[in-house]
């Protein structure tokens, strides 16, 4: 297990939050889930016990080394509460469990919003709004502001390689071919991966489907796709040319997960992510919790 700093804190009885935190997410790992006398409770490496208030979360996120019953997977459904399974830190997604009595009214939001053409265009002009500040918007099809995306992502790669003086031939990746791409593109697709996680496991958190996008489409995740971009420029494209420079030509992955963890704290992307959601959907608020 990766030491240093975390960016989700062990479980214990003091860390737990209170009922009134309406708490979105719980991370565990290296322990067992399991109910006693009809509460869930959670049994670290170290045999501590620590009772989870399952009907004020929102989601169990189970990280590596969890081991978790039948009868707590039931107690988790009964109260609402998502069981998700991620890599160490939920860095990687692997699946979620969908709660037949679970709230759908963000969902409902994601799906009507998605599904109006008018409606649609509007939520991802407010994301691109957010690269652009200040260009004028209005009236700019999807197409063209994807292609105004695409032309400064492009000048960002370029800009990247001067600052860091790095060399850069452009942006390649071959699905299971990871090691024959350069160092800057292995950085760049494992920290890209490391961001869909998160952002996966905090969607689900929150009740909204990662496969309904605004902006991308025909790809197994748009939502997460779409809010990545919000993010990428620092978490991962910045990150990917410096370490380029200071790995000296060799991808440690450990180095990189590091690196990419600090970042993460530093930004607090897990408290922006429901912030931006409710942002970019323009609803002012939306429903956060299952209750």
């Amino acid at each position: 297990m990766a030491t240093g700093q975390r960016l989700l804190v062990k479980i214990t009885r003091e860390s737990l939050p209170q009922v009134k935190d309406k708490y979105p997410f719980i991370y565990l790992e290296r322990g067992r889930l399991e109910v006693d006398d009809s509460s869930v409770k959670w049994i670290d490496a170290d045999n501590h016990v620590v009772p989870l208030p399952v009907a004020t979360l929102n989601a169990l996120l189970l990280g590596p080394g969890t081991t978790v019953t039948h009868e707590a997977v039931k107690a988790a459904t009964a109260a609402n509460c998502t069981v998700c399974w991620v890599g160490e830190d939920s860095l990687l997604f692997y699946a979620a469990g969908f709660l037949p009595t679970a709230d759908t009214r963000n969902l409902k939001l994601q799906i009507t919003l998605s599904a109006d053409p008018v409606k649609s265009v509007e939520v991802a002009r407010r994301m691109f709004a957010r690269r652009f500040p200040d260009a004028d918007l209005a009236g700019k099809t999807l197409p063209e502001m994807m292609g105004m995306e695409g032309n400064r992502v492009r000048r960002l790669y370029e800009e990247k390689a001067l600052h860091y003086q790095v060399g850069w031939k452009g942006r390649s990746f071959t699905p299971g071919k990871f090691e024959a791409s350069d160092l800057t593109n292995q950085i760049l697709t494992a920290t890209n991966a490391a961001l869909y996680g998160i952002l996966s496991s905090a969607l689900h958190s929150m009740g909204y489907s990662p496969h309904i996008g605004f902006i991308h489409s025909g790809s197994p995740l748009p939502f997460v796709y779409d809010l990545a971009d919000l993010y990428k420029e620092e978490l991962c494209i910045d990150l990917a040319f410096a370490l380029t420079r200071d790995l000296a030509g060799r991808y440690d992955k450990h180095k990189v997960a590091a690196r990419f963890r600090e970042r993460v704290i530093d930004m607090d992307l897990l408290a922006k992510v429901g912030d931006d959601v409710i942002a970019m959907l323009g609803t002012g608020r939306a429903h956060r919790y299952r209750k």
